[in-house]
């Protein structure tokens, strides 16, 4: 008999176990593939990868299969997916970012001032304080504490279209429809010297040289209808470089953590420019209409500089530069920084522009044009808003399609036009909060850097806080 039951053991050992490859998120191999038992779930992988990386810090792991993320027994998700044990079976493990998303469910605060639309929101770096402008010309300081009005920045002659923090916190530089730049102190409300001329029109984008690249902040790139983007020197209130080369406007600038700038435009194409002298040094086409947004995987590093979660606060920037240098490293890891650009011609595309100039993937499905990209803070996911009145999602690292968010009955621009704003949980796929409250179309929406708070501002004049 004894004889007999070996080899039904042995069979189902055979059955229990099943072959899996684990991968990074570029998909390179961690290792050989194993033999991992069926009932492993999360919580075992987390210990098998930690191992197979000789990581001395445990560090947290969340698993993906074909995009989903595993949360159950590799049995059950199996069964549930009627998955062949026959295959290989690839598991993507993601290093989890430090930080905390609160999913925001109520008004917390809704506080007017602003005599017209409010046009663009943005927190500071480390989410203490908030700004707005608006077409009222106004820039406005609010207190995120007694949510007030805290200060009022007269000196603007048109619309306010877009404020941008630099990653220290130590200034606030608007651009508005008139084409002239103005530079505040956060502190106390007050202009830092004359408007910064030489933009003929209106300016469609403003981003600050990274702190782990240069600190204190001086530096920072601004965009504009004109064509053209202008490097400017806080310290010296002047202008420093011209990058001159896009035959129509430009539609969006950023400034990344390997320290270029890229520039794209409604010329179809998108400029890599060096920072020293202002040469133009790679050109990404593809698109066939104008490209209306760019985003980068580092972005919320970027942003945020030396300020994380915890709301540490530096005494030099020396000591912030190192900080933010280690944030940076550890966000990028050892892939490249990534850079996704959306269309007019619907289309979407994701680049790797240190390593190629040739888009890495091209990602298609939106019905009209998309107006907005943006990567989540880990650069894990992309999510694309378009006029086909979908919000859709898409893997970070690969650019394949994962998604779509529909609810919206308007086009959505940053977010919405439909007046509400809407919350996705992206474990579930479904709407996870509905925020109407805004009396007409939503322009600007932002998302506290500590993950707490959310800031909207729109056609009816009032600035919304909304809170976990």
């Amino acid at each position: 008999m004894e004889a007999e039951t070996g080899p039904v053991v042995e069979k189902r050992e055979i059955i229990n176990n099943v072959m899996c490859l684990l991968t990074d998120p570029d998909g390179t191999p961690l290792g050989a593939p194993m033999y991992l038992p069926q009932n492993a779930g999360p919580q075992q992988l987390q210990q098998i990868v930690n191992k197979l990386l000789n990581n001395e810090e445990k560090l947290p792991y969340a698993f993906y299969i074909s995009d989903e993320e595993l949360l159950v027994a590799l049995e059950t998700y199996l069964q549930k997916n009627k998955v062949s044990v026959e295959k290989v079976l690839p598991i993507v493990c993601q290093p989890q970012a430090i930080f905390r998303i609160r999913p925001v469910n109520r008004c917390s605060a809704t506080i007017s001032g602003h005599a017209e639309a409010v046009l663009t929101v943005a927190f500071s770096p480390d989410g203490r304080q908030l700004a707005s402008g608006s077409g009222d010309t106004t820039v406005r300081f609010w207190d995120l504490g007694t949510q007030t009005p805290l200060y009022t920045c007269t000196g603007h002659k048109n619309w306010v279209l877009c404020i941008a923090w630099s990653p220290d916190g130590k200034h606030l530089v608007s651009g508005s429809k008139a084409g002239e730049i103005l530079c505040w102190d956060p502190q106390t409300g007050k202009s830092s010297g004359n408007p910064l001329i030489g933009h003929k029109k209106w300016i469609t984008g403003i981003s600050w040289e990274p702190v782990h690249l240069s600190a204190p902040c001086r530096r920072f790139v601004s965009a504009s209808k004109d064509g053209d983007a202008r490097v400017w020197d806080i310290s010296l209130k002047k202008r420093v470089l011209c990058l001159s080369g896009h035959t129509l406007a430009i539609t969006c600038v950023k400034w990344g953590g390997d320290g270029v700038i890229y520039t794209s435009s409604q010329d179809c194409t998108i400029k890599v420019w060096e920072t020293t002298q202002g040469k133009l040094i790679r050109e990404l086409k593809g698109h066939g209409h104008w490209v209306n947004s760019l985003a980068l995987s580092t972005e919320y590093v970027l942003r945020t500089g030396a300020f994380d979660h915890t709301g540490k606060q530096y005494s030099s920037p020396e000591e912030m530069k190192k900080v933010a240098l280690e944030r940076y490293k550890t966000m990028r890891g050892n892939a490249p920084e990534r850079l996704v650009s959306g269309s007019d011609d619907f289309t979407m595309f994701l680049w790797e522009p240190f390593i190629n100039k040739h888009p890495k993937t091209r990602m298609t499905g939106h019905q009209q044009l998309v107006n907005h990209v943006y990567f989540s803070p880990d650069g894990q996911w992309i999510a694309s808003a378009s006029f086909d009145k979908s919000v859709k999602l898409w893997n970070g690292t690969t650019g394949k399609f994962v998604t779509a968010f529909r609810g919206h009955v308007g086009p959505v621009y940053q977010i919405s036009k439909d007046s509400t704003l809407k919350v996705w949980d992206i474990r579930t796929r479904k709407l996870k909060q509905d925020l109407p409250g805004h009396a007409d179309e939503v322009f600007s929406v932002d998302w506290s850097p500590d993950g707490e708070k959310v800031a909207s501002g729109g056609k009816d004049k009032v600035l919304k806080l909304w809170m976990g």
